[in-house]
């Protein structure tokens, strides 16, 4: 069943490039903008900590 989740969400993935870029590229820059707000979070914790 994994299997068969993981080749259908790697379909929609190439589906959603090749057919919405601009929309994908959105997608991709706004999943980066949150991991990096989360990096700064971890590392304003950590600086906390120490100080």
């Amino acid at each position: 069943m994994k299997k068969y989740l993981t080749w259908i969400a790697i379909a929609f993935l190439i589906f959603f490039v090749a057919y919405r870029p601009s929309a994908a590229a959105n997608l991709v820059k706004s999943i980066g903008s949150v991991l990096l707000d989360m990096a700064n979070g971890v590392g304003d914790f950590f600086n906390g900590l120490v100080s």
